[in-house]
This record gives structure tokens, sequence and C-alpha cells, in this order.
């Protein structure tokens, strides 16, 4: 039998505290310190009382949610005791739960039993973490995606068309003194490999996209000294966020500082001035400024006149395979008509006066070209799922060029059972084992009977 836990399940500090308990002896436990009647008490009722102490006195008036199993979140019997979010209160309950039977529950042991009782898989158990450190709609909506098992359902259904593949061939292995006899069409095996190893790599390349809605698109503001990136950077965040000088090079190291553009986090990072200069600190930062050019996911290069042939250049080179805007700043003052490739969109702002800043805020959302969050797009935020969607696009491939080389069913069936132990590690499935595929045998193909 689980022993009973308990832990408070709300931040401390508010004016209503909820306190947890799951296990087979919740009711047991709960009714001990209770002024109510729990011992008839349905799933998914609510019973008002009294916390009391073992001399009679009253800890506070609460109100006791009742989840019988397995319909709770753990999947046991659990009660939410409501009661008034004072520190004292909370530790004088917790400390009465505990001295009738409960322990201290461990971090994360509440969701770890949800998934040991198969209320939810592994993939799902890390998507409430990611729903509570969310902070925008973006990382919500990819919480919500994972949670609610859009990914699991995708990854069972890849894994049930592989199975049905390596049993056909397991079955060739029972009639192998047949050696003509071939149940696992080699051309349709073929097709069918090619095609979930495509939906493999695409659920592998939404990682990219994925990795930066949750930590943070990141924006390198890059260009030569005194141009207003950091005026551009403050108008971002809407404060005075970076000294704003017209002293060259008073930014000499990278600052960085997020915001929320339409429910998707950006990471903004003002830069160091580029230029030529023999201030071995001033250096320094603009060797930072070009990393984290490299690293960025859009480049905003600021320029107040016509750049030269050879910084378009430098710039292109520097932002190869990134997204590149050319933004003129101080479009408020005189200026000259500012020409560069096609290739380098052009937006005019002025920083100072917040002028053009919203239609350049929609310009870079429009050209990340990321996945409706609202659609049912799946995407991969996680850095262990897209290590093993890597490992069964190898495995698979091996799977490719063993069907071309002929080799025999039981060698391509063992390179299939790992692809879909690879699918399992996802969502911490059991691996497969021989009892499955001849259980998934005769269920689909009915040999004898």
């Amino acid at each position: 039998m689980n022993s009973t836990i308990s832990a408070l399940a709300t931040p401390a500090g508010g004016a209503i505290a909820v306190i947890r308990v799951s296990g087979d002896q919740s009711l047991p436990i709960v009714q001990s310190i209770f002024s109510g009647d729990l011992s008839k008490a349905k799933g998914g009722t609510f019973h008002y009382g009294e916390i009391k102490a073992d001399n009679g006195e009253t800890v506070d008036d609460v109100v006791v949610s009742v989840y019988r199993a397995p319909h709770s979140y753990t999947g046991e019997d659990s009660v939410e005791i409501s009661c008034h979010g004072s520190r004292y209160i909370i530790q004088r309950i917790l400390m009465l739960l505990q001295a009738h039977g409960t322990r201290q529950a461990e971090p994360g042991e509440y969701t770890k039993r949800a998934f040991l009782n198969g209320k939810m898989d592994l993939s799902q158990a890390e998507a409430v973490a990611d729903l509570i450190a969310s902070t925008n709609a973006a990382q919500h909506r990819l919480a919500m995606s994972q949670l609610k098992g859009g990914f699991s359902k995708e990854l069972a259904t890849l894994r049930e068309r592989l199975l049905k593949m390596t049993s056909l061939l397991e079955l060739e292995l029972d009639f192998s003194d047949h050696e003509d006899l071939e149940f696992a069409d080699r051309s349709e095996l073929n097709a069918l490999a090619r095609e979930i190893d495509d939906r493999i790599v695409s659920l592998a390349k939404s990682f990219q996209a994925g990795k930066v809605l949750k930590a943070g698109i990141p924006v390198a503001i890059v260009g030569k000294t005194n141009v207003g990136k950091s005026t551009l950077l403050n108008a971002f965040l809407g404060e005075e966020r970076a000294i704003v000088s017209d002293i060259d090079g008073t930014t000499r190291d990278t600052i960085e500082d997020t915001t929320t553009i339409d429910g998707i986090l950006f990471r903004f990072i003002d830069t160091a001035g580029l230029r030529k200069t023999t201030d071995k600190i001033e250096n320094i930062g603009i060797a930072r400024a070009l990393s984290a050019a490299e690293k960025a996911y859009v480049v905003l290069w600021v320029i107040d006149r016509q750049p030269s042939e050879e910084d378009i250049q430098r710039m292109q080179s520097l932002s190869s395979g990134k997204h590149l805007f050319a933004v003129f700043n101080k479009a408020d003052l005189p200026h000259d008509a500012i020409n560069l490739p096609s290739g380098i969109p052009c937006m005019e702002i002025s920083a100072k006066e917040g002028r053009g800043v919203p239609a350049l805020e929609s310009a870079i959302i429009n050209s990340l070209d990321l996945p409706s969050l609202s659609s049912a797009d799946i995407i991969v935020t996680n850095a262990r799922h897209h290590a093993d969607l890597m490992h069964a696009h190898d495995d698979l491939q091996r799977v490719v060029t063993g069907l071309a080389a002929g080799l025999s069913s039981d060698l391509l069936a063992e390179d299939l059972r790992l692809v879909i132990d690879d699918l399992a590690d996802i969502t911490g499935q059991d691996r497969i084992t021989p009892q499955e595929t001849l259980n998934n045998i005769f269920s689909h193909f009915c040999i004898g009977k």
C-alpha cells in the first residue's frame, strides 16, 4: 500500500490556501481532524466544517473536497482542504495531518503518482511543469497542447503502425520452413518506413520553433555606435532599461531583457556598437555583439544612414540563415533615401518617438512563420523528446537501408523494435515485448483461429 502524502498545493501568503492529501488513507486521516462526516462522501463533493486539534481546539473553518479513486489527479483517493492562507494555519493543519499518518510529499510526487497510476504518460507529466512555469500565452498553449495528449496520440498512432509491421515480420519467422512465404510486403514496408520517418523528422524539426517559443525568441539589436540601438531596446520594453547617450561606445556589453508581444515571449539583446577601436574593453563588447547576432533568431540591423557595400555584405554574412531586418532609425529627422538589396526588408522608425515600432513588432512576428498555437499542430518543446525522435529517425534509416540490402526478417524486425522503443521512451511506456508482438499477431491476423 502506498503511503498517504500531504503538502501545500498553492503558494503561501494568499488569502486562501489548498492542502492536498493523496493515498489510500486520505479520507480516514482527514476525517480524524475534520468536524464533518466524510464516511459516505461521494467523489466530487464539497464539505464545510472545522479542522480540530487533538485537544478540541478549532484551527480553522475549511472546505474539504473529496475525490474517489480513480477519479482524481493522482488516481488515488484524494482530499483537498481549502483553508485561510495564514502561514500559521497552514503549518498547524500540515502538522496535524502528519501526526495522524501522512508524510510530507516529495517534489513532483503527486504528478509522479498520476503517471504511475496511468492518469497521464511521461510527456504529459513533463507538460505539467511547463504549464506551471508558463508566463505568456504561447508557453501556456504549448504546455496545454502536450498536456491534453496530442503529442502522445500522434506517437501512439506511429507505434501501432510499426508494431503491426513488426508482427508481420515476426510471423514470417514462425513459418521460416516456407522460404517463399512473405507476410510483410517489402515495398509496403519501405513506403511505411519512409512515411513514418518523414513524420518523425517533421516533429523533430518543430523543436527549433518550440525551443524558442518556450525560452523566448532571441532578437539581437546590432549596428554601429550611436544609431539608437539602446533607444530601440527601451522602446520595445517600454522602460528605460539601457543608458542612452550621444557619446560613441556607451554600450560596452550586451544588455538583455524580455517582453511579451502578441502572447509570444521575446528576448531582446542590445549590443555594443560595431566599429574599429583600440579600446580593449569595447572590443570585448563588440565580440559579444557578434556572438549574440550569431545565436539570435532575429537580427535587427539599426542604421541611420545609407550603409556601405562592405557593411551590407558583412551583415548578410553575419545573419545568414536568420531573419534580418534593416531598421532605419531617426526617421523623425531629415534623411536621404536608403537603398538595400531586395532580400533585406527595411523598416523606418523613430525609436525616440515610438513611431513605427508597433509595425516593426508585427513584421518580426509575421516573419517567424511560427505554427499556429491555436491549431492542431504538434510542436516539440522538450530536448529529451527531440533526442528520442532523432534516435528513432536513425533506426528507421537502418530499416530503409536494410530493405534495400535485402536483410532477413529477423534483422528488420529488430531495427523496427528499436524504433518502437525510441517512441515509447518519450511517453514512458514499457518497451515492446515478445508477448506484445504475439498478442498483436493474434488480435489482428487471427492465426490459429
